[in-house]
């Protein structure tokens, strides 16, 4: 009986756009849970999670990424109205933001200055194929910024936009470990190196060590995606005859 009701379940949803909805937030729900099992820890993001299970369940039920898309986009639509929420977290700082605004300015364009140039310079010295190059440029800003200056500069922003998520990935895993090692303990700074180095997917993993370094992460996102979008296009034609373009 319980095996018949969710046969017919499935094949409800699989013939509506709730279908990209629902397993979205089913598999997000599931990696939340292994996540709070796991005591946080970073290996086990939701995000990565919730991607895996994703691409698993697309695979054995050879539905298309198109036909997900139907209703992942209403959970897409989602990310603009939550980037504006981060407003709210940052407010609660702000007495603390205007006391820091010159370092701030100094580590949003150095970041970008080295994240685009090292990545340009990384791909050149292992042959990688000018168009390559210029897409991991702006790999470090969040995906709708990233894949506009990638298709501005002569990027591939497909290719850009999966970076992009890599990027995110590696960073929540690696970035709040790293800092550890590091022995930078102030949350404002490992705020805005997150947010700098792994923009959404960074900041999520921020907030959950606490509501400090996510405001300040939430920041340094959304300024160092402005950031990108004027300095990266300059930095690319400076860099041209360099690497012989």
């Amino acid at each position: 009986m319980i095996d018949t009701s969710l046969s017919q379940i499935w094949v409800y949803l699989s013939a509506t756009p709730l279908l990209g909805l629902t397993i979205t937030l089913v598999a997000y729900g599931l990696a939340h849970r292994l996540y709070v099992l796991a005591r946080y820890n970073p290996l086990l993001s939701p995000v990565v999670t919730a991607i895996v299970l994703l691409i698993t369940l697309l695979l054995l039920t050879d539905t298309s990424y198109q036909d997900y898309f139907e209703g992942g986009q209403f959970v897409h639509f989602l990310l603009g109205p939550a980037t504006v929420a981060l407003a709210v977290p940052l407010y609660q700082q702000v007495d603390r933001l205007k006391k820091l605004w010159l370092p701030i300015s100094v580590a949003l364009i150095t970041g970008v200055t080295v994240a685009g140039s090292s990545a340009i310079v990384i791909a050149w010295a292992f042959g990688a194929s000018e168009q390559t190059q210029l897409s991991l440029a702006p790999k470090s800003a969040t995906a709708p910024v990233a894949m506009g200056v990638s298709e501005q500069i002569g990027g591939l922003p497909s290719l850009t936009a999966v970076l992009v998520v890599i990027t995110g990935i590696i960073g929540a895993v690696l970035g709040t470990r790293l800092l550890a090692l590091m022995r930078i303990q102030d949350d404002s700074i490992r705020g805005v190196a997150m947010g700098v180095a792994a923009h959404g997917i960074g900041t999520a993993r921020a907030f959950h060590v606490s509501p400090q370094m996510g405001a300040f992460s939430g920041l340094a996102m959304a300024l160092s995606a402005f950031t990108t979008a004027v300095i990266l296009p300059w930095l690319v034609d400076w860099l041209e005859p360099l690497l012989g373009y």
